[in-house]
């Protein structure tokens, strides 16, 4: 239980210095949203004092961070200048498809890397294993942006499947199951290229974690008794390489949020990312903000799943729960 509420307690600190550094940096940032509007001889300087002044941004920094954190607390991150709609609302609904597409590729991540890694680190120098680096160094060598534009250039080039946006034009027109598979299609590519890049840095750990528990001496003498190779693994090894792969768990949503970020930009998709920077370059302060927040919560949110199942899996946190009292 200890160890739950320090968790708890790291999150709240972590949102808290985020929301603040994200102030602090957009306070820092040159230009403004009406930066434009003085352009304009239309507009007078009189009326860009009262928008200024009707969306708080003439008070100070201290004043306007407490504001916001005050209302925050009330689930209200603000109201947006572009849109002059609240955040909240826009950010859910952008970030509900973010949450589908990080989701369905940390699942197959996970299925395809676990076996993988398990399979390369038990042929240890064979043909599958060296493949496998092979495979994984090059890509982990190549930026995950020009991985997703050279792949989106081959799919718009070769047809083989819709790009931009989640649905087709006339998915209105369409069964349930049709457009079911009309958004799988819509979310091949970008999910694709996530896994492809998460796949290459979580088999290469996981096929560390496993040489590992390979080479310790109780393996060794399980081995020498005669014990078949896949109940060594799967019984014996697995059970103890699992620890540093769930550790790697909240890393890996990390990894997979920050890349999506990228990839819906590049790929169409109507998640996060393409509103987070539309809103950077019309300097629209609350959604940059709550943008930020939405991610870095998403973030930690994974990393306690991944505490959480490490209670379940390691007695040694539990016992140190224990001790702690």
């Amino acid at each position: 239980m200890n160890y739950i509420l320090r968790r708890l307690l790291r999150a709240m600190l972590l949102l808290v210095g985020v929301s603040a550094l994200c102030f602090l940096f957009t306070e820092m940032a040159p230009g403004s949203f009406f930066d434009e509007m003085r352009l304009n001889p239309q507009i007078s300087p009189e009326t860009i004092a009262a928008l200024r002044s009707s969306y708080g941004l003439d008070q100070p920094l201290a004043v306007r961070y407490a504001r916001w954190v005050n209302a925050a607390l009330r689930a209200d991150l603000g109201y947006s200048i572009a849109y002059n709609a609240p955040v909240a609302p826009l950010l859910w609904s952008r970030a509900k498809n973010t949450l589908l597409l990080t989701t369905c590729a940390l699942a197959i991540t996970w299925l395809i890397s676990v076996p993988l890694g398990v399979w390369a680190a038990s042929r240890r120098g064979g043909l599958v294993d060296r493949a496998v680096t092979l495979a994984s160094s090059f890509v982990i060598s190549v930026p995950e942006l020009v991985i997703a534009v050279g792949l989106l250039a081959l799919v718009v080039r070769w047809r083989i499947l819709p790009v931009g946006g989640m649905m087709s034009a006339d998915s209105d027109a369409l069964s349930m199951l049709a457009k079911l598979k009309d958004v799988a299609r819509h979310l091949a590519l970008p999910a694709f290229i996530l896994i492809l890049c998460e796949t290459s840095i979580i088999v290469r750990h996981v096929r560390a974690s496993v040489l590992e528990v390979l080479g310790a001496t109780y393996v060794q003498a399980a081995r020498g008794l005669g014990m078949s190779q896949s109940r060594l693994l799967f019984r014996h090894v697995l059970p103890v390489a699992a620890n540093p792969a769930i550790s790697l768990l909240g890393f890996s949503l990390a990894g997979l949020l920050s890349g999506s970020l990228i990839v819906e930009v590049v790929c169409g998709w109507p998640g996060l990312g393409p509103l987070i920077l539309e809103a950077t370059l019309s300097r629209d302060l609350y959604l940059v903000i709550g943008g930020i927040m939405f991610s870095a919560l998403f973030m930690i949110g994974g990393n306690f799943v991944a505490d959480m199942m490490l209670i379940v899996v390691d007695p040694r946190i539990r016992k140190e729960g224990v001790d702690a009292r």
